[in-house]
């Protein structure tokens, strides 16, 4: 068993409680988007393209890429697409 104390002293990532992991799923992905600083043009029926991914769709929390037969939640975009670590994404949608 390793020491808590000895893990954050080397930048072990923190642990995530379910909630904040079922919260972080469901995170509006528009706000966060932009604060990526990635554009999103509007379409029809509350869709929105990222122009720096073409053909990817985004609408409330969820994404999908159907030329890449990809799809997911929000914090599924950060790892798949941005290619963060799932601790990174966490981080990136909690703001942690």
């Amino acid at each position: 068993m390793t020491n808590p104390s000895s893990d954050t002293a080397r930048g072990a990532a923190p642990r995530w409680t379910r909630e904040q992991i079922r919260a972080a799923r469901v995170a509006p992905l528009l706000p966060l988007l932009s604060q990526c600083g990635l554009s999103v043009v509007a379409q029809e029926a509350g869709n929105f393209l990222l122009p720096a991914y073409p053909g990817l769709i985004v609408k409330d929390s969820y994404w999908r890429w159907p030329e890449r037969d990809l799809a997911g939640n929000a914090i599924d975009f950060f790892v798949r697409v941005l290619g963060l670590s799932f601790h990174d994404a966490m981080r990136q949608i909690t703001g942690r």
